[in-house]
């Protein structure tokens, strides 16, 4: 295998990785197209190979996190206690990753569109996040997936809010960056909910006022849908319910007075009897002096309050790690004018970066960890993504091309080292990796492709 470096040799593949020089520059035609002939053809190979294990997953998946969010919910009821509420918030925050993650994400991206079910489809699937399906398909599906990691294309690059990149030009706003990271962290839903507005088109004036208007309108209506149901619906349930019952306990405890035929009991019966007459004024300032109503409403909010932050910290965690680590590329628009389809897989191949992980990591990052394989292959279902890895990392063996994976704190620091350099005028690439030389299978749960050729 030979590739043609900048002046003109012809080398091995392998050794034609050379400082940061950019894989697109130094793969010949002949080997990017071959490239993408094996990746077409793997692709195809796990397509035919989809069947009912794909399917009960998925629907067994649906069904589990269902049943975790009701668990939750129904924790919530009694939040008013620090145990429930514990147990609560954090059944509720799983439940909402498993619902972003690995199916909201990858329903979207119509990874299970194959089984024509009428729920379980991309067009049909609308998800416990604050943007919209429709916005997230073309910001995401479309934008992001189409022009991974080309400078001036790609909006997720920073997301038009930070300088993750030295080409980026700096600009003083960026000093903040380390700080609106922060709270992006925080509110990442609401960061991804206006991320198809596209600010850069508005303030440029490239974008119509109209189907900004009419983006806003879709925004507020799933705001709207996303607060009342966390912050409002379920706080009130929490407290009605949890009414009823202390309603019921002071009922229950007031026959068992009057059936006791005590002096004391009879004195209490003829005032509650008196109560009764007034319109239960007793009973209702009992039910506020337990704050039956408003401790389990507010208990119920925090706890809402608090899954959502660690879904939307676990979600950037996951996302910026399969982003913005030192190893991923970045290209220019003129790398890209005239790609193939080889060449695109070689960009989403080098513009993306893994995290390792086992089994139960994949499922809780929706198979992100694998963000390569996802890059390759999007519409592919993600529990393949770890079948597909050890093919992956054989051809990019056998091409010298780097295959990016890294520990999770690894990676998550690199990107927070960038984010706080780039803040600063300058700053420079850091190094990339050499060829793949690692293992073909690196977590606990992979293993080869079934079907597939060993290359």
């Amino acid at each position: 295998m030979t590739s043609v470096t900048s002046n003109g040799n012809r080398t091995n593949g392998a050794a034609a990785v050379k400082g940061d020089e950019n894989p697109l520059h130094w793969l010949t035609p002949e080997q990017i197209e071959e490239i993408g002939r094996e990746l077409d053809e793997l692709h195809e190979q796990v397509k035919a190979d989809l069947g009912e294990r794909d399917a009960t997953y998925i629907r067994s998946m649906i069904a589990f996190q269902r049943r975790l969010a009701l668990i939750g919910r129904g924790s919530l009821i009694l939040s008013r206690w620090r145990v429930p509420w514990a147990l609560g918030a954090a059944s509720l925050g799983l439940a909402k990753i498993l619902e972003n993650m690995e199916i909201g994400h990858n329903v979207l991206h119509g990874q299970w569109d194959w089984m024509n079910d009428p729920v379980i489809n991309s067009r049909a699937w609308d998800w416990d996040t604050a943007s919209t399906a429709e916005a997230w398909r073309h910001s995401h599906n479309y934008i992001h997936h189409t022009y991974t990691n080309i400078l001036g294309k790609d909006r997720d690059l920073g997301y038009e809010i930070m300088r993750i990149d030295p080409e980026q030009p700096w600009n003083p706003v960026y000093l903040f960056q380390p700080f609106y990271n922060v709270l992006l962290m925080i509110l990442f839903e609401w960061g991804v909910a206006v991320h198809d507005l596209d600010l850069t088109a508005i303030r440029a004036g490239e974008k119509d006022l109209k189907a900004v208007r009419e983006e806003l309108r879709g925004i507020a209506g799933k705001a709207r849908t996303q607060i009342v149901k966390d912050y409002v619906a379920w706080p009130a349930i929490s407290g009605v319910v949890m009414t009823a019952v202390e309603l019921g306990l002071i009922g229950a405890k007031a026959a068992r007075e009057r059936r006791s035929g005590s002096p004391v009991t009879r004195v209490r019966g003829m005032l509650r009897k008196r109560a009764a007459a007034a319109g239960g004024r007793a009973v209702l300032s009992e039910l506020i002096a337990r704050r039956s109503f408003r401790e389990p409403f507010r208990r119920t909010l925090t706890a809402d309050a608090v899954a959502n932050i660690i879904r939307n910290v676990w979600s950037y965690a996951i996302i910026f790690c399969g982003h913005f680590p030192d190893q991923t590329y970045t290209f220019t628009q003129e790398e890209t004018d005239e790609e193939t389809r080889g060449g695109w897989y070689v960009r989403q191949l080098t513009g993306a970066a893994n995290i390792d992980g086992g089994p139960l990591f994949h499922v809780i990052s929706g198979n992100l960890g694998y963000q390569v394989e996802h890059h390759l292959f999007p519409d592919m279902p993600s529990t393949r993504y770890g079948e597909i890895a050890p093919k992956v990392r054989d051809l990019c063996e056998r091409y010298g091309l780097p295959y990016n994976s890294g520990p999770f704190h690894k990676q998550l620091g690199m990107v927070q080292r960038t984010i706080l350099r780039l803040a600063l005028p300058g700053g420079k690439a850091r190094p990339k990796p050499g060829p793949y030389r690692g293992p073909r299978l690196r977590g606990s749960g992979e293993r080869e492709p079934v079907g597939a050729a060993t290359g």
